[in-house]
């Protein structure tokens, strides 16, 4: 339950409305209560009527006193009801925000070891088990309480000896309760998995839709999404079986107790006093009394589906705990200081890069070089080289685990992550652009930028034609990851993006090797506005693009193999970056034959 009261935690803000909304149940319960003795007032009338002796209250007193204990329960129900639910979304509202922001700020290494759909289910479909418990279970859980220790008081009130002969079927019920609600919550959290899986497969599936249509693929996808929702219905339906047992089992035992108390009451009754003519208890007494009892199946039968929700809600909860308590490997060291503008120098020194999960295998391996400010620093190699990890220690998506990277002298560790990002602009093979207005996605680095300081952007990277003969111009909508686009117009939104930014250091990751020719070209003189006057990284896949690098780094398994300008490796016979043109010159002539 440690779960459980983690979340209750969340609600603590809220504690002046919680109050409320219990003062409100309380009035419920006395309302509910009050409906009882109203019974036994209502048999002891119509008693008294038949039996011509004075009523002890009329009529309209006993219908008026109806009249205002339905208006209690109902006020009581309905700002319970209210104010439990409103505190229950603004915690659900403030854990969901919560753990977006915490798997916002995670490492790259945190994605790269869980699914986009095993993410997006813990934001939904997690947060929507704990919003039922918060909205409505807990509320239940108060408000039947209170409502059942209410009716308890009423049965013991009228007649103590019977009372216990129905609550003493409370204990046979406690035994299968904590039992079934053991297998829920171990249930719950495989359905929790399994519909994560499903989302997965789903998001696959849709955002890979071309390649799926393409290799005719959709029936494979059909039935692979079906497999999937099979286990998740059979996983659910589990959970079904054991929720829908406590029901008909608390039935039958409680109908157990009222047949033992109907007996008991029949000889009570039976029992005449030959001095008063009454029995041991009235008809209206043992009217009210049944009535209470029956009226506590209703709040306890809920209770026992109270048990159920909240093994759900804490499987759920502990599925979103275990994620928050998830930190990144990549943390800002405390007294962490602003990393001032660069002016000199970007240097690795000796560094060593592997993965957390196998320590064994290095990624990088004692890489050492340096870029002066402004110059283009470009990096080749075969494919698995090492040269996009490289690139991306430089904003800190991973941390180096041999050696340093040095801005100016001073460690990127010991640096504020945010004013280290400030320095630099991204622009990949595959860019993300957001469902958004072009202005909005051009600005997305600088979102306080006017509007003259997009269209500058724009035309710097020879954006600004195209974005006029779109419907809306810079306020057109470009659709999910800038699908309304074409590849190249994708590209060059993302440079202006970098331009508006105005980072001085500059990461170009393959950003023209997806391009055609008349696209490059465009994205090319984009690039060369964007590259001036900044610290360039460029990853390019094609060895023409870096020819008037200030710097080539050339990677082989890892290491830094070669250092120098085109001009002085392209003659080092059998070395890496001359092995590598040889090979590009040789491909580029049979696509010319």
């Amino acid at each position: 339950m440690n779960e459980f009261r983690r979340l209750l935690g969340y609600a603590a803000p809220f504690r002046g409305r919680l109050t409320l909304a219990v003062l409100a149940m309380v009035v419920y319960a006395a309302g509910s209560v009050g409906l009882m003795l109203i019974v036994r007032l209502i048999f002891d009338l119509l008693t008294r009527l038949e039996t011509q002796q004075l009523p002890v209250v009329t009529a309209n007193q006993v219908a008026v006193a109806l009249i205002a204990a339905f208006a209690i329960k109902g006020l009581g129900a309905y700002f319970s009801s209210y104010l439990m639910t409103e505190v229950g979304q603004r915690v659900v509202m403030d854990l969901r925000n919560r753990l977006f922001r915490h798997m916002l700020n995670q490492s790259a290494a945190f994605f790269s070891r869980r699914t986009s759909g095993q993410l997006i289910s813990r934001i939904t479909n997690d947060v929507s088990q704990v919003q039922t418990a918060a909205a409505e279970t807990v509320a239940d859980l108060i408000r039947e309480s209170i409502t059942v220790v209410g009716y308890a008081a009423l049965l013991f009130y009228l007649d103590a000896s019977l009372a216990v002969l129905c609550v003493a079927t409370v204990p046979l019920v406690v035994y299968p309760l904590v039992r079934l609600g053991r297998r829920v919550r171990s249930t719950t959290r495989l359905s929790q998995e399994e519909q994560a899986h499903l989302t997965h497969v789903a998001s696959e599936g849709l955002t890979g839709h071309r390649i799926v249509k393409a290799f005719r693929a959709e029936g494979r996808e059909g039935a692979r999404f079906a497999a999937v929702g099979e286990k998740l219905y059979r996983t659910n339906m589990r959970i079904t079986a054991a929720m829908s047992a406590l029901p008909p089992l608390m039935e039958f035992i409680g109908g157990l107790g009222a047949a033992g108390a109907v007996w008991y009451a029949s000889v009570k009754i039976a029992n005449i006093d030959p001095l008063t003519g009454r029995g041991d208890l009235t008809t209206g007494e043992f009217m009210s009394f049944l009535g209470t009892a029956f009226s506590m199946y209703g709040p306890i039968k809920k209770l026992s589906r109270v048990n159920a929700g909240l093994q759900q809600a804490i499987a759920a909860a502990q599925r979103i705990f275990e994620m928050l308590d998830t930190h990144s490997e990549v943390k800002e060291r405390p007294g962490a200081a602003p990393l001032p503008p660069l002016r000199s120098t970007v240097e690795f020194r000796d560094v060593g890069f592997a993965y957390d999960d196998s320590p064994d295998r290095h990624i990088l391996r004692h890489v050492s070089f340096t870029a002066r400010a402004g110059q283009v620093v470009a990096l080749v190699g075969l494919s698995g080289a090492g040269k996009t990890t490289l690139v991306n220690l430089i904003p800190r998506f991973y941390d180096v685990t041999e050696g340093a990277l040095l801005i100016d002298g001073v460690d990127v560790r010991d640096v504020t992550l945010a004013s280290l990002r400030g320095q630099i602009a991204l622009v990949t093979q595959e860019n993300v652009l957001f469902d958004d207005t072009i202005a909005t996605n051009i600005a997305y680095g600088a979102p306080d930028a006017s509007r003259d300081a997009i269209e500058a952007a724009a035309k710097a990277a020879h954006a600004h034609d195209f974005i006029l003969e779109a419907e809306g111009g810079y306020e057109a909508r470009i659709g999910e990851r800038g699908q309304r686009l074409s590849g190249g117009q994708r590209q060059r939104l993302a440079i202006a993006r970098a331009i508006l930014t105005n980072a001085p250091i500059l990461v170009l990751d393959e950003a023209t090797s997806a391009l055609d020719s008349e696209s490059e070209q465009a994205v090319q003189a984009a690039l060369v506005n964007l590259m001036r006057d900044r610290t360039t990284f460029v990853i390019a896949h094609r060895l023409s693009t870096v020819r008037h690098a200030d710097l080539i780094v050339a990677l082989e398994d890892g290491q830094v193999a070669e250092l120098g300008t085109h001009d002085t490796l392209i003659d080092r016979a059998g070395g890496v970056y001359a092995r590598l043109h040889s090979l590009q010159i040789m491909d580029e002539r049979e696509e010319t034959h």
